[in-house]
């Protein structure tokens, strides 16, 4: 008779940590927990806490290992590095050892559960150096269940430790936490993990990119169990080649629903530089492809963090960060200054917290970017406040001087239409100057964007496009020139013929004149430009 096949174990339960150097981000809590035991400096409980995944309950079987070891030879005491092949060890490590019970309090919360514990600590251990108990979430205990526990907690006999776990240490009452000596487990680094799940794969004979490895890091959040069973799941979904199965970035990113890099880098683009009908097009686009609107939304929150650490001077470099991303955050946090990026920032946080709760939420993820464009490219409260003392707030929606848009942050870009058209002269473009100049009323202006009308067609292609691209080659800033409806200032040609009009109306109306029209009824007032040495 055949051997039937062991069952297949699910990698975060096979690659649970057998000893301390296996247990990974957690050294300042061996180090502790060593120096506690070489001194023989036991604490009677101890507890533990931390995120899910982090290794409460196996530090907590690893501590159980280490007071019980007797070493391979059988005579061994208390050790920070267990043998793992003597008999404690071995039962600890399967789960039978009869000294050593496990007890979940999310199933035993009440009293009488405790009154059990009590009870059985009075007796000495049947085959271990000490009887441990391990209470894994700890705070599920009810209040009662707490109060009975704390006299024998504070005064255990010296043959019981004390061992609990839980995700909530705000739930477990102070007079409890005063009686333990507690070690709170970090999050594991996502380089840490990375490394980590490299070496899994490869016991596993399974390939994998490094990109691909990162990203699991990335949405394991700290959790070496929540990334072992990403990295489960993405075996499982790996295509199988001649060989072993191989783990692409790609195929995790479709399983996780995660938006692709460089995409984010483009949605951000076309935020900053509010090219609407792209932003929506890029954003669907993303959705057709699998992309959650709230991955997009967190992916903009974590680009727009990014480039403000990199404008902090924080080196945010990781493994997983190609060149074109850190190229790309260098250009953004030497174009934008702070207070645009922290408005970014909070745009884009209320908008991640409406695509959550929202019943459409790739429509709450459009109307929430198409806010983010618009707003972000509003003056500061700071800004508005030197504008109202100028009093030139009102010059905004035509051709005012304004700030330097959030999108460029350069204080050198031409400030109004008329610095514009001037620039254009100095460049030799005097044809496109005299057109701005002639036949061009703007509806916003904002460097390095521009919305405008045109009083007639420009005779050489598309007018905006011309003009974008004249501005960049001078200016060496992306800009962003289209049409736009709405209310548009004069152009400069008509705001000089009103100007010159009201100017004819008020010498029309000097008493002197009044006298000549009088005298003479067909008299007209003709305009002789001042004498000036060029002419």
């Amino acid at each position: 008779m055949s051997d039937s096949p062991q069952p297949y174990r699910v990698l975060a339960r096979k690659y649970r940590p057998r000893n301390f150097r296996e247990l990974i981000g957690q050294d300042a809590m061996v180090q502790t927990l060593g120096n506690a035991i070489r001194r023989g400096r036991l604490a009677h409980a101890f507890l533990m806490t931390g995120v899910r995944g982090v290794g409460k309950t196996s530090t907590a079987r690893l501590i159980a290992k280490a007071l019980n070891c007797i070493g391979e030879d059988g005579q061994g005491g208390p050790t920070i590095d267990p043998c793992g092949v003597c008999e404690p060890c071995r039962a600890i490590a399967e789960g039978r050892h009869i000294d050593v019970v496990e007890m979940d309090a999310a199933s035993h919360t009440g009293v009488d559960d405790v009154r059990e514990i009590i009870e059985a600590v009075r007796y000495a251990a049947v085959s271990a150096r000490y009887k441990i108990y391990i209470i894994d979430e700890v705070h599920m205990l009810s209040k009662n269940a707490f109060n009975a526990l704390l006299k024998t907690l504070e005064e255990p006999p010296a043959h019981v430790k004390f061992l609990f776990a839980t995700t909530e240490v705000n739930k477990v009452p102070v007079t409890v936490l005063s009686r333990c000596q507690r070690f709170d487990l970090r999050r594991i680094p996502a380089e840490l993990l990375a490394t980590h799940f490299a070496h899994v794969v490869q016991a596993e004979q399974v390939a994998a990119e490094e990109d691909a490895l990162a990203l699991i890091a990335q949405a394991a959040e700290g959790s070496a169990r929540d990334g072992l069973s990403i990295l489960d799941q993405a075996i499982a979904h790996a295509e199988m080649g001649e060989g072993a199965p191989m783990v692409t970035a790609a195929q995790v990113r479709e399983m996780l629903g995660l938006s692709d890099r460089a995409a984010v880098r483009r949605l951000l683009g076309l935020v900053l530089e509010g090219d609407t009908a792209a932003l929506l097009s890029a954003v669907r686009e993303q959705y057709a492809l699998g992309v959650e609107p709230l991955a997009l939304m967190r992916g903009l929150l974590e680009l727009v963090h990014a480039v403000t650490l990199v404008k902090a001077g924080r080196d945010i470099a990781n493994p997983g960060q190609s060149a074109e991303e850190r190229e790309a955050l260098a250009e953004w946090a030497s174009e934008m200054g702070f207070a645009p990026l922290h408005r970014l920032w909070q745009l884009l946080l209320k908008g991640h917290e409406e695509v959550a709760s929202a019943a459409f939420p790739i429509e709450a993820c459009e109307m929430a970017l198409l806010r983010v464009m618009h707003a972000a490219s509003m003056p500061d409260p700071g800004e508005i406040a030197r504008m109202l003392r100028e009093g030139s707030l009102d010059a905004i929606p035509a051709n005012g001087a304004v700030p330097a848009s959030p999108a460029s942050g350069a204080a050198s870009l031409p400030k109004d239409v008329k610095a514009v058209v001037d620039l254009l002269w100095e460049q030799k473009k005097g044809r496109l100057a005299d057109f701005l100049h002639d036949c061009v009323r703007v509806v916003r202006f904002y460097p390095p964007e521009i919305e405008l009308q045109l009083t007639q067609d420009w005779s050489e292609g598309d007018f905006c496009r011309t003009l974008g691209m004249e501005l960049q080659k001078a200016t060496g800033s992306a800009w962003q020139v289209r049409r736009s409806e709405g209310s548009a200032a004069p152009s400069l040609l008509e705001q000089q013929q009103e100007s010159q009009a009201r100017e004819r109306a008020g010498i029309f109306d000097t008493p002197v004149v009044k006298a000549v029209l009088a005298a003479f009824p067909e008299a007209d007032l003709d305009r002789t430009e001042p004498w000036s040495a060029e002419r």
